[in-house]
Formats: C-alpha cells, sequence, structure tokens
C-alpha cells in the first residue's frame, strides 16, 4: 500500500541502518538521494521498507514506466547504494548525480559492491552520452559530477561538458533538463578536491536542499557519512544562509564521529563542541533531526558501527523539536517513512502521511505521460 506523499518536501524511509531519501520538488519531479533497498520479506514483521517497490507507487509515468527525475549518489557503500542495478531496470532514472570518486574508488581498488559497479558503469555510459551530444544528452542519459577530481583530466573525460560539472560553493537549480529554480535549490558543499585521496566516507556529496513554496521554505541538510574535519571545512567556508536547517540528516546515521574526533597527537577522542554549537545554530524553528537508522541503544560499546547513542544524546541537546529514528516505531505500530511538507506556511512534520493513492494514479492506469512540464506550476519562490 503506497504512502501519499506530500505535494512538497522530503520522505526519509526506513531502511535499517542506511540512507534512501526522497524530495518531491513538483507535481511530477522527485529527487531520490541514495537507496538502501531491502527486499520486501514474506514476514510482516519485517519493519524494513522495499523502497524501489513503494517509490514505483508513487512516482508518474513514461510510456508506462515510472518516472525519476534525478538520482544522486551520496558514495558508493552498499548502505547507500543497494538496489541501483534493480532500480535502473524498473525505473527510468532521467538524471544521477555522482562523486569523481566514485570513478576512483573503482579504478583504484576494484572492489565496488556489485550495485556500486553498476553505477559506475551506467554513469560512464553517461560521460559519454554528454560527449557525444556536446551537452545535454536527453531524458535518461543525463548525468551531473559534483566535485573535481584529476580523473576528469584523463581521457575518458576528454570533452565532458563543463556545464554538467558542479563543485561546492555552488548552487544548482536544474533538475533533469528544467529550470527548477523558482521551487529547488540545492547548494553544494562537498567533497572538495583534496578529499578525493581520504576515506571514502569523506568523499560523500554534501547538500543543503532548499524547497520554496510562495513565501515558505523548507531547509534540509544532508552530509552522507561525512565525519568532524570534513564538517568543520564545511561550516568555516560555507555561509550562514547555506548552512540552516529545517530537518538535519544525522551523518553516517547518527556516528559519534561527527563530534567526537581523536586529532593528531591525541590520546583519545573528545568532544567536539565547537560543531555541536555550530549544528546548534544553524538550526531553524522547527527544526528537527532525522537518524536513519536501526533504534539508537541506550549505549553503545567499544568499537560499535553506528547509530551512537552519545551522538543521539548530543542531538537531543540542541534539535529545537525532536530527534526522530526512523525506525522507532509511529503510534505504537511498525516503522513509517518520516515525512516533512513545505508548504506557503513553511516546513511540517507530518509522519506518515496516510495510504491514499496519489491523484496521478488514474492517468497512470491510462498509460498516459505524467512527467512534468519545463516550468513549475501552482507554487514557487516568492519574488515581491
Amino acid at each position: 500500500m503506497a504512502i501519499h506523499p506530500p505535494n512538497q518536501g522530503f520522505i526519509f524511509w526506513p531502511v535499517g541502518t542506511g540512507d534512501s531519501t526522497t524530495v518531491r520538488v513538483a507535481d511530477t519531479v522527485y529527487l531520490q538521494i541514495d537507496l538502501h533497498h531491502m527486499a520486501k520479506s514474506e514476514d510482516d514483521e519485517d519493519p524494513a521498507w522495499p523502497v524501489i517497490d513503494e517509490l514505483i507507487e508513487i512516482l508518474p509515468t513514461l510510456r508506462d514506466k515510472p518516472y525519476l527525475s534525478v538520482f544522486a549518489l551520496t558514495h558508493p557503500d552498499q548502505d547507500h547504494c543497494r538496489g541501483f542495478e534493480d532500480l535502473n531496470d524498473r525505473v527510468i532514472v532521467s538524471e544521477i548525480w555522482m562523486s569523481p570518486r566514485t570513478f576512483r574508488e573503482f579504478r583504484d581498488n576494484n572492489d565496488l559492491c556489485d550495485d556500486a559497479q553498476a553505477f559506475h558503469d551506467e554513469a560512464m555510459r553517461r560521460v559519454q552520452a554528454s560527449i557525444d551530444a556536446g551537452g545535454d544528452p536527453g531524458r535518461g542519459n543525463r548525468i551531473r559530477i559534483i566535485g573535481y577530481d584529476d580523473l576528469l583530466e584523463e581521457p575518458d573525460f576528454d570533452g565532458f561538458p563543463e556545464a554538467l560539472l558542479s563543485i561546492p560553493g555552488q548552487a544548482i537549480g536544474i533538475l533533469d533538463g528544467d529550470d527548477l529554480s523558482e521551487v529547488f535549490e540545492a547548494f553544494v558543499h562537498a567533497p572538495f578536491k583534496d578529499d578525493s585521496f581520504g576515506d571514502r566516507n569523506d568523499c560523500s556529496l554534501a547538500f543543503q536542499i532548499t524547497l520554496y513554496n510562495d513565501h515558505g521554505a523548507g531547509r534540509a541538510l544532508l552530509m552522507g557519512d561525512l565525519s568532524y574535519p570534513v564538517i568543520r571545512r564545511i561550516f568555516d567556508r560555507s555561509d550562514d544562509s547555506a548552512l540552516a536547517w529545517n530537518v538535519l540528516l544525522a551523518p553516517h546515521h547518527c556516528s559519534k564521529s561527527v563530534m567526537y574526533w581523536q586529532d593528531e597527537g591525541d590520546d583519545d577522542e573528545t568532544l567536539k563542541s565547537d560543531i555541536v554549537r555550530d549544528l546548534e545554530n544553524a538550526a531553524l524553528d522547527p527544526g528537527y533531526v532525522v537518524s536513519s537508522s536501526e533504534p539508537v541503544p541506550a549505549h553503545n560499546r567499544p568499537g560499535d558501527n553506528p547509530p551512537h547513542a552519545k551522538a543521539k544524546r548530543q542531538y537531543q541537546r540542541i534539535v529545537p523539536n525532536d530527534f526522530i529514528c526512523t525506525h522507532e516505531p509511529h503510534d505504537g505500530g511498525h516503522p513509517a517513512p518520516v515525512i516533512f511538507e513545505v508548504s506557503e506556511s513553511g516546513c511540517t512534520y507530518v509522519g506518515e502521511s496516510g495510504s491514499s493513492k496519489p491523484m496521478s494514479d488514474a492517468l497512470k492506469a491510462a498509460g498516459a505521460v505524467t512527467v512534468a512540464p519545463a516550468t513549475a506550476v501552482g507554487f514557487g519562490r516568492d519574488t515581491k
């Protein structure tokens, strides 16, 4: 049974400890950031949601096939790309966003998981299509590379259109070939160029996603699996307006590495109160922290993977409204998608917005084309 997505807003899916975030930008324009598709279990008690199956229920269609405007991969770990090959088979993925690190990881180590390798292969196909076209290669072939790397100077990328490359400090308002800057902006925070040779997590894409609706706006800060050093650089380099958040997706599934760090020469990790303070100062009202993870334990043993209890405690100290874990049951039942709606009055947490079908289903049944027009209709940024 499909959820009823917000007319405009953010959906955080319960997928275990992994990331799957859906942004509904406009009526038929969806941006999917990361994917951790858990195959539907025959056991009704299984709390993980099969994201691809759910997306197929809510996406618009083109020629009777579900249509996703953009898929963005923050980094090629399995808990961020599980199911991509299946998604690409079952859905028209019109555009993908990725970091050059995906290419470097494949070339240097050749140890990508199957879905990450499938993403790499699809990305290279689209790179060549963009080179051949000398620009926008059209629906189903589009790619945007985010972040700069020396790999882009190699022959495989010779002639790649500069207009399809974005770097930190730039804002993206074009989705799937359409200028949607009246209702959408993705401000790029990372990866920095010199992060390309570091730990894979440190090369995560990081965005502030802003949705505009007349006088209202909703802002989400999404930073993949970044840890303290890179997040510190982001806050040092970016303006306050580009760091503001109504929704903060706790980096690396509520990992303590965001605010507990062992500097070179230190014997132990210590709390970095500077980043806690900066995250608090960037919070808007309303403001929520979302942990895309299994329930956070009351305590952790040394060496435990995220989520971490001590990170949750720090977020609870600073969050204006609430800390929400995607796998904590809602209303005494199973975990449900964590949904925020953006309207002309701002950003609102609406929980699970029900199971009614979206209006476009009648058109789907008729096999109609329900992909968005070039310009979003019905709401936009207030320019008065």
